[in-house]
């Protein structure tokens, strides 16, 4: 029997488990596979709706009871860097960077256990071993990049991330750096060439993931100017972090059935 892939996505929900950003809440992903021919239509379209790509999955937070997690993207013509983060660049005009193909390398993995080791040792990824390192790298159905950044003299590999190019912009997928030079702040830097890379390819937006008012690990973004938040089906400028505190209201958050219901596909019918 020969069997063929639907012609729609099928959208799925998550068992609810322990929030690993806010303690005492529980978590909720609706997400479908990112496959076949129109998997860039699907996860540029998507994308644009406050999903994210895992490997081949994209999902979004559907929290029955909380509305904390708010996709996060820079508008690039709107973004001035601060003082604060000027001094970021150039802290770090002595590193290289290079754009490479999705491939893992025993370097990056051995970056990555250094950086999970330090910063996120109680996280869902701490047992992540070589291989599904390298399965979190490599398995990308649409166009995705690994740029990675290193010390010119030294060649020392200090920060590395996957990155989506998307139709509207960059899609910081997953990012990780070396964390014994916190006077670097890496984690900046690499937004802030992000949004340079994104600058010089007339790409309006930096993707980065979710903010999480009240997170240690996920607030830092809304330090950059130019935030924008999708909340309630379109993308809202921040200028106040405090105006998008989070509802936890029971009724806070749509049944699943009528967030399907809402989400746009692309067209995907051949032209002719």
């Amino acid at each position: 029997m020969r069997h063929t892939l639907p012609l729609a996505p099928q959208f799925y929900v998550t068992a609810p488990q322990p929030c690993p950003y806010l303690e005492g809440r529980m978590e909720r992903k609706l997400f479908t596979a990112l496959q076949g021919d129109n998997a860039d239509k699907l996860n540029d379209s998507l994308s644009q709706q406050g999903f994210r790509r895992s490997q081949n999955v994209l999902y979004r937070p559907s929290c029955a009871e909380c509305t904390a997690c708010l996709s996060a993207r820079i508008d690039v013509s709107a973004f001035s860097p601060s003082k604060s983060q000027r001094r970021t660049n150039n802290r770090n005009t002595d590193l290289e960077q290079r754009a490479t193909s999705p491939w893992a390398t025993e370097g990056q993995y051995e970056l990555f256990r250094i950086y999970l080791d330090s910063r996120h040792a109680d996280g869902g990824m701490a047992d992540m071993d070589v291989f599904e390192f390298a399965a979190m790298i490599e398995e990308t159905p649409i166009r995705s990049r690994v740029i990675e950044y290193t010390e010119k003299d030294s060649r020392k590999l200090v920060g590395v991330s996957l990155t989506d190019v998307l139709s509207d912009g960059l899609s910081m997928v997953y990012s990780f750096y070396a964390p014994d030079a916190p006077q670097r702040s890496l984690g900046t830097y690499m937004i802030l060439d992000h949004v340079r890379i994104a600058r010089e390819s007339n790409l309006p937006y930096v993707y980065l993931g979710y903010w999480v008012q009240g997170s240690q690990k996920m607030g830092y973004k809304s330090n950059f100017s130019g935030l924008e938040v999708y909340l309630g089906g379109s993308w809202q400028k921040m200028r106040d972090p405090e105006d998008f505190k989070p509802n936890t209201h029971p009724l806070s958050t749509d049944p699943i059935a009528e967030q399907v219901a809402n989400i746009s596909l692309p067209d995907t019918r051949p032209t002719r």
